[in-house]
């Protein structure tokens, strides 16, 4: 069977797509469907909520950090009957650029030809509703509005007066209402500063996802949205196309993986696995130093701001990466660059000393938000790539710098417009790191 393909997108952030999206994929896994997920643009935390509904891996495809080649080999890998992908933000929302490397979900419909199942949040208004998909069904004639479904609906005449406005519409092709979520606050997700909170810390998931089954089966038309499914391109050249990702930066990779260490791509560990590099996995919360027989360390992004004492209190992590970081590389992206630092000053600004590989400090009492592409112009190699290269990314983070330290700086940045944001983050010695997080190079 040839894979088939859908997005679900929404007309703005805070719509419902994500409980909608998780809610189809319980109901289509319940089914026994062989269906995987993706989520559009850089966000960590939604594809470990995928990947716990379908017991599949989920990715993230993002057109403007990844180069149309890495999109291609991640849209089509695997042999799954269906792909699932959740939308960013507004369906048509990006960054200026060049046709299709906007960061939009829009780009990936267009490119993909994959129908939009758009979700509507219809309290606080009726008919309005039918206004909003008439402007999102003309808006781009690459871009296919295959259905609607309305979220915080507060009744059943709600519904028909919304469904009704929506069905007079004089469109080129009739945009049919797939189904009507109710309002229930019993489904939303916890969050904290940098999002939901984390799949891997809900111990009631699995209920959680036959709710959403229940949800999906009772108040959706599973099997129109399913009809409403095109097929994927075909894929060639898979593994030509992921040589496009980052680069492993070693042949056996030591990864800091536990409650504070948790932001990693899984299209990175998946090129990096398809280069031949082994990655294994330590816990500095448990005071763990990097395995030995590694040849490169990566502390990735996370919740350090969480555990600052627990992690200072880590002697045998901070002796072993010490002395790892004598012979062999090690990176740190976002919250793993400000454990290389010497100090974190936490919420109720106290601080705790960090590994001192480098010679910043950072502070989460004094929050200020960084969000946003990022183009990283390295200036020296390291473990994201070599001098003189591009790489691109994000930043997400409300730490700041209050001390810059010594080091030599890592790269020149420059935002999604292609601004100037001066020298980022440090480098000494086998040790770089910087609050900039790698997608692909550019």
């Amino acid at each position: 069977m040839s894979g088939r393909g859908l997005i679900v997108a929404a007309a703005r952030s805070g719509a419902g797509k994500t409980v909608t999206t998780l809610a189809l994929l319980a109901a289509l896994r319940r089914r026994g469907l062989g269906v995987r997920s993706a989520k559009a643009g850089p966000d960590y935390i939604d594809p470990a909520f995928h990947a716990a509904a379908t017991g599949a891996p989920a990715c993230n495809l993002d057109s403007w950090a990844m180069p149309p080649a890495l999109l291609d080999a991640l849209v089509t890998e695997g042999d799954n009957e269906l792909l699932v992908i959740e939308g960013v933000m507004g369906l048509f929302d990006g960054v200026a650029g060049p046709a299709g490397r906007c960061g939009s979900t829009a780009d990936l419909a267009a490119r993909f030809r994959l129908p939009v199942v758009l979700v509507l949040d219809v309290g606080g208004q009726s008919q309005s509703a039918a206004a909003v998909v008439r402007g999102f069904a003309t808006h781009d004639p690459a871009v296919h509005i295959a259905g609607v479904i309305l979220n915080r609906v507060g009744s059943a005449r709600h519904r028909a007066l919304v469904a009704d406005a929506i069905a007079s519409l004089k469109l080129p092709s009739p945009v049919p209402v797939l189904g009507a979520l109710p309002r229930d606050a019993l489904l939303a997700l916890p969050e904290r500063h940098l999002g939901l909170i984390q799949a891997a810390e809900h111990e009631d998931l699995t209920d959680w996802f036959a709710r959403l089954a229940e949800l999906a089966e009772g108040h959706l038309d599973v099997e129109a949205v399913l009809a409403r499914a095109a097929p994927l391109p075909s894929a060639s050249g898979g593994e030509e196309r992921m040589s496009r990702g980052l680069r492993p930066p070693g042949q056996r990779i030591a990864l800091a993986a536990d409650r504070a260490f948790t932001f990693v791509y899984p299209h990175v560990l998946q090129g990096w696995r398809g280069a031949g590099a082994e990655i294994v996995r330590f816990s500095p919360l448990a005071d763990e130093a990097p395995p030995d027989g590694c040849d490169a360390c990566w502390l990735p992004g996370g919740y350090p701001e969480l555990h600052p004492g627990t992690l200072a209190a880590a002697r045998r992590f901070h002796a072993g990466l010490a002395r790892f970081a004598e012979t062999h590389a090690v990176h740190g992206e976002c919250g793993g660059y400000m454990v290389l630092g010497q100090g974190l000053i936490d919420a109720e600004g106290t601080r705790h000393a960090m590994t001192g590989l480098l010679s910043h400090a950072t502070s989460f009492a004094q929050r200020k938000l960084q969000l946003g592409y990022r183009e990283a112009r390295l200036v020296a190699d390291s473990p994201i790539g070599r001098a003189g290269s591009a790489v691109r990314g994000h930043e997400f983070h409300y730490a700041t710098l209050v001390e810059p330290g010594e080091d030599m700086p890592l790269a020149d940045l420059l935002d999604g417009q292609g601004q100037a944001l001066g020298p980022a983050g440090g480098r000494r010695g086998r040790v770089a790191g910087s609050f900039f997080h790698a997608i692909a190079p550019a």
